[in-house]
């Protein structure tokens, strides 16, 4: 048995995206004992995933924090191979700090490098494939997501709609205005559907201007963890968002999702995308305020 270490730190939606590489790596080492290294934040819901046996808290320890860099020198030790998933900058420099095991990822010296020069040109399903095959891997099974979908813990009639009104707080940009969430609730509502708000508590302000001119709204802003997302977003009809986390939790399992982009962010490379990579429907505008309420009602009502 080979001692094997895969690591994602994050963000949500690039976690969600490794769902296929996990399950691949799980495929190509069912006898290995599997460890996953990530941040604090998706723990739980990795310790509840079928493809690891163990799971590591990076704590992300800064440069000048001499004990921290022990401890994760620590944690980084004994492997016989580590794909990084991540690649980052950050998670390249554990190269050296695992001591140079095998590797697979964008370490200088590593020996299984993601060699395409274009590799920043790709979408992260494209590119962790395409970097998971340069390491050996053929097989690549469709990831059993059944352990996600537990019942949610709020009851909400149906048909119900998810607005995703958030995103980053130091990216603006990327958010569609409130108001004009609002009015896209309103007309929801007025077709029999049920617009739902979620999203961090920092956000409940968004919700509060969406109810000012949709009272039927419900306002869930606060009220779920990662691990309540993905049943929720499976019983809903549709799901109509920013670039944000959530999305790609809404599109991995299989919910209809509109996905609204700035000048901010590249849908080609960040896009969530559904179960066998299917892609969702998303709308562009150089400035999202520009983008009118009335096209993304148009795709949101398309049957």
């Amino acid at each position: 048995m080979k001692r094997i270490l895969v690591i994602r730190l994050g963000a949500l939606g690039d976690f969600f995206l490794s769902f296929g590489p996990f399950a691949a790596i799980r495929a190509r080492h069912a006898a290995d004992e599997i460890t996953l290294l990530t941040t604090a934040p998706f723990a739980a819901l990795a310790r509840r995933a079928p493809w690891f046996d163990r799971v590591a808290v990076d704590a992300r320890p800064a440069l000048f924090d001499i004990p921290g860099l022990l401890r994760l020198r620590r944690q980084l030790a004994g492997f016989d191979f580590v794909y990084d998933l991540q690649t980052s900058g950050r998670s390249s420099r554990y190269f050296v700090l695992a001591g140079r095991p095998g590797w697979s990822g964008i370490a200088p010296g590593c020996s299984h490098p993601h060699a395409n020069p274009r590799r920043d040109s790709m979408h992260t399903l494209e590119r962790q494939r395409e970097q998971l095959e340069m390491a050996g891997l053929t097989d690549f099974p469709p990831p059993d997501l059944a352990w996600l979908l537990h019942r949610p813990t709020v009851e909400l009639a149906r048909p119900y709609v998810l607005l995703v009104p958030g995103a980053a707080p130091t990216r603006p940009r990327k958010r569609w205005p409130a108001e004009h969430y609002g009015a896209l609730a309103a007309l929801l509502a007025g077709g029999g559907m049920l617009p739902v708000v979620i999203g961090s508590a920092g956000e409940g302000a968004l919700a509060a201007i969406i109810r000012t001119s949709c009272p039927a709204a419900i306002d869930l802003t606060g009220q779920t963890a990662i691990a309540d997302l993905p049943g929720l977003a499976a019983g809903a009809a549709l799901a109509v968002g920013n670039d944000t986390g959530p999305m790609h939790v809404a599109a991995a399992v299989g919910c209809r999702c509109v996905v609204l982009f700035s000048a901010d962010s590249d849908p080609a490379l960040t896009a969530p995308r559904g179960p066998g990579g299917g892609w969702p429907t998303v709308l562009r505008a150089e400035d999202l305020a520009d983008l009118p309420v009335a096209d993304v009602a148009a795709a949101a009502l398309l049957k």
